[in-house]
């Protein structure tokens, strides 16, 4: 078994209203020296196989088709494998 650790962050040029918010409230706790905050997705998916090529192409269009927006956000992984 292999298990896919995916990180998905909006690209640096794209604005974060959602991150806007967590940092304006972190402000107002008393937490001034927040200087940005930037909201990203972490995904886990366990493929049930030991073939680490396979896995990568999977999840490659996993990434590209359904888990990220290629025009806004960017994406990476780390494998575990025997979990």
């Amino acid at each position: 078994m292999i298990k896919a650790k995916v990180y998905i962050t909006l690209k640096p040029s794209v604005l974060d209203p959602q991150g806007k918010v967590v940092m304006n409230t972190l402000h107002t706790l008393g937490h001034a020296s927040v200087s940005e905050v930037r909201v990203s997705k972490f995904i886990e998916i366990k493929f049930d196989t030991d073939n680490e090529v396979e896995v990568r192409e999977s999840l490659e269009k996993i990434c590209d088709k359904v888990l990220a927006n290629p025009n806004t956000e960017a994406y990476s992984y780390e494998l575990e494998t025997g979990n």
